[in-house]
């Protein structure tokens, strides 16, 4: 099983241990591309402080986070896992899952990033700001950068098994599973019951106990169908639609989780 993970806005703070070591990241298939983004990004925070506030959409009180992005080869890094936070990698509390789980997670879970492409829970980073909806004056947007090398990577990493997409429409934008990969692909939306509208912190809270919940029980369904029986058993509210018969094994699956309220 690979899930696909969006990052979060929010982020802990750089570690004091060792730097970036780019060329240990996961997927070094994206490794060019990564360079690429990196060397703009540094360059760009470090040569005017405006300007680089305007091109990543960041407000005067986030000013601060143009300097971090300015020693981004420097900064102490730590675990991706780590260093994405907010209402989702709460609700999936990475820290406080036992060490099968945590061996899983590692195995499982890709968090997809515009600076990064995507990088694994156990890859070490610095703390960042560039989302993937910013577009750099050297490479352009970073949703279209990234097509290319990870149409080249992604297939291979997802593996045989199912692939659980819970990135936000951005972060999809990149790389979308086509063919035989679509096909053991499901998509989840996260709907308040009452009103069948997305809440955003329904949304990200659920995201992050459904993985929680996978990882903890140990269960590794092998596509979309396994998938909504695996939910229902731990005890979810789940819609699916699944492809028409002509596009079938060939389409991802969508399935709407229903909610009352988070706890």
């Amino acid at each position: 099983m690979l899930v696909l993970l969006p990052p979060s806005e929010g982020k802990a703070s750089s570690g004091r241990g060792a730097p970036l070591k780019s060329e240990a990241l996961s997927l070094p298939g994206l490794g060019a591309a990564r360079e690429a983004v990196l060397d703009e990004l540094v360059e760009l925070c470090a040569a005017d402080e405006d300007k680089a506030r305007e091109v990543l959409g960041l407000s005067e009180g986030l000013r601060g986070e143009v300097a971090k992005n300015t020693e981004l080869r420097t900064a102490g890094a730590r675990p991706a896992g780590e260093v994405y936070t907010g209402v989702l990698y709460d609700a999936l509390d990475l820290a406080s899952l036992d060490a099968a789980a945590k061996k899983r997670a590692a195995r499982s879970l890709l968090v997809f990033s515009g600076l990064w492409g995507a990088v694994r829970v156990t890859d070490r980073i610095p703390s960042y700001r560039c989302s993937m909806g910013v577009k750099l004056p050297g490479l352009g947007a970073l949703g279209a950068h990234w097509r290319a090398p990870m149409a080249s990577v992604l297939p291979e990493a997802a593996g045989n098994g199912l692939v659980l997409d819970l990135r936000s429409a951005a972060y999809a934008a990149p790389w979308k599973p086509k063919g035989e990969v679509a096909g053991r692909t499901a998509s989840v939306r996260v709907l308040h019951a009452p009103t069948r509208k997305v809440v955003s912190h329904f949304n990200k809270a659920t995201k992050g106990r459904i993985v929680r919940s996978l990882l903890t029980a140990g269960i590794a369904p092998a596509g979309p169908a396994e998938l909504v029986e695996a939910l229902r058993d731990l005890g979810y509210v789940v819609e699916e639609k699944a492809p028409p018969k002509a596009k079938a094994g060939a389409a991802a699956w969508t399935l709407d989780v229903l909610v009352d309220e988070v706890h």
